[in-house]
């Protein structure tokens, strides 16, 4: 058991991601076992994966290298097979080659995420009835404290741009890590409030799940 305190947390953005190795085959395992020839991965690298497996599709697990050619990815629970159906969950593996520290990071806040129901009143029934259907679309917006000469914020900027995609890596002071994929849209307006440092935010709507060890 463990509580986990934001105080001397840091924010990181990947600047890059190594060429894709082909995953020939994954196992209905917890964890889940990837097949990738000659891989290459070694214990605790970071790798985006994308799959045939929605719930496993374009996320960021830790490797756990078993074999020249097979590895585990950690935190990939994919014993039920209606979600991760036998033999379907090819796909390919990147390795995040380098991050940044996104810096005067102020805050972080999400929207989305929950689960999603389908409301039923049947004529039949006095009492309506919620079914799941699923999970909300997810984003996550940073806050940060605007100084346009930061490294840190004029990337954010390029790859908002560029309509470009990154992965993300919140360390928690006390040990947790977090890891999330998506698309970047970052405000190059500050909000100006007397009485504040000036602000900018980053959001980023999230791909795949948020993995966290």
């Amino acid at each position: 058991m463990a509580y986990f305190l934001p105080e001397g947390s840091k924010i990181f953005m990947s600047t890059g991601l190594a060429a894709a190795k082909t995953v020939s085959a994954v196992t209905n395992a917890s964890p889940a076992v990837a097949t990738s020839a000659a891989h290459g991965y070694i214990d605790n690298d970071e790798l985006l994966f994308t799959s045939g497996w929605e719930d496993a599709d374009s996320s960021i697990f830790k490797a756990d290298q078993l074999t020249a050619d097979t590895l585990s990815l950690l935190g990939l629970d994919a014993t039920d097979t209606t979600w991760y159906p036998a033999g379907t969950g090819v796909g390919t593996l990147q390795k995040v080659s380098g991050w940044l520290e996104l810096s005067q990071w102020l805050d972080i806040q999400t929207t989305g995420g929950d689960a999603r129901n389908v409301h039923v009143d049947p004529i039949s029934r006095r009492n309506s009835i919620s079914i799941p259907s699923g999970f909300n679309a997810m984003s996550i917006t940073l806050t940060f404290g605007h100084d346009p000469l930061l490294a840190s914020q004029q990337a954010l900027i390029t790859a908002s741009r560029g309509l470009q995609r990154r992965a993300f890596k919140a360390v928690i002071a006390g040990g947790m890590t977090g890891y999330f994929y998506g698309n970047v849209s970052m405000s190059e307006m500050p909000t100006i409030t007397k009485g504040q440092v000036n602000r900018v935010t980053a959001s980023v709507t999230v791909l795949g799940r948020f993995i966290s060890y």
